[in-house]
């Protein structure tokens, strides 16, 4: 993961800052432009505590 933040709780708002601030369509293209697989970014999240949900475009805590 080239880019993004490795921490996940600064991960986690940084991508769900630019989901919701419209930069990308779906988590899948945000995943595409930094050149990161969504399953690694949603494992990566849900050892924290964290899920994503499609229907809102953001990960929330469990």
């Amino acid at each position: 993961m080239n880019s993004i933040p490795k921490d996940p709780n600064i991960l986690f708002s940084y991508i769900n800052m630019m989901l919701r601030d419209d930069e990308y369509e779906s988590l899948e293209d945000f995943c595409a432009s930094k050149d990161v697989s969504p399953e690694e970014i949603k494992s990566k999240l849900s050892a924290v505590g964290y899920v994503y949900e499609e229907a809102i475009k953001q990960f929330r805590p469990l």
